[in-house]
C-alpha cells in the first residue's frame, strides 16, 4: 500500500458532512488476549509481552503523531463522533482491505477538547474519559479490547494483519 493511500481522507476543507479519516495498519501477536476492560491499543513497537492486555497489534505503521492536523483538530471537539473499525485478515495474509476483512469490529467514542494526538509510538481508544495523555485517541468508548469479537482476536493472536481505520464525523 502506498503511502498516499494510508493518508487522511478529508472531505476537501469545505466543511461538508464527510468524515475525517485516518488508517492505521499493524499486525497481530501471539501475547494478543484482548482482555481489557477498559482501552484498546496499537503501537508502533514490534514486540508484546503478555502484560499487554490491551493491545491488539504491533508495527503499526503510523502514530497519532502521523495523523493530519484537521484530523487532530476534528477530534478535539467534545461533540465529534469518533469510529474506530477494526478490520483483521486472516493469519499469514500479507494484508487486509477494509472492503473485506475476514473480521471486523467496531468501537464508537467521542472526542475531547483536551486530545493531542501527538504520540509518535501507540495510540489508544477509552471507555472513560481520560485524556491526559498523548496517546489517547477516542474517549467514552462503547467497547475495549475484552469487547471484541473472539475470533478477530484469536486471529491476531495467530499473527494476523489489522487495519484500524478511524472516522471522526464532525459536530454540527
Amino acid at each position: 500500500m502506498s503511502d498516499a493511500e494510508t493518508d487522511a481522507e478529508s472531505d476537501g476543507g469545505d466543511g461538508g458532512d464527510d468524515p475525517l479519516v485516518e488508517v492505521v495498519r499493524a499486525v497481530g501477536h501471539e501475547h494478543v488476549t484482548a482482555e481489557h476492560a477498559s482501552t484498546v491499543e496499537l503501537t508502533t513497537d514490534d514486540w508484546l509481552t503478555p502484560a499487554g492486555d490491551c493491545i491488539i497489534g504491533i508495527e503499526a505503521d503510523r502514530a497519532p503523531r502521523d495523523f493530519s492536523p484537521e484530523f487532530r483538530e476534528a477530534c478535539r471537539n467534545a461533540e465529534a463522533t469518533i469510529t474506530a473499525t477494526i478490520g483483521v485478515g486472516e493469519p499469514g495474509d500479507e494484508g487486509v482491505e477494509l472492503d473485506d476483512p475476514a473480521y471486523v469490529d467496531e468501537i464508537v467514542g467521542r472526542g475531547d477538547p483536551d486530545l493531542t494526538l501527538l504520540d509518535d509510538r501507540s495510540m489508544v481508544g477509552r471507555t472513560s474519559d481520560y485524556t491526559d495523555d498523548e496517546r489517547t485517541i477516542l474517549v467514552d468508548g462503547d467497547g475495549a479490547a475484552a469487547d471484541l469479537d473472539r475470533d478477530l482476536v484469536a486471529a491476531l493472536a495467530d499473527g494476523a494483519p489489522i487495519a484500524l481505520r478511524l472516522a471522526v464525523e464532525r459536530a454540527e
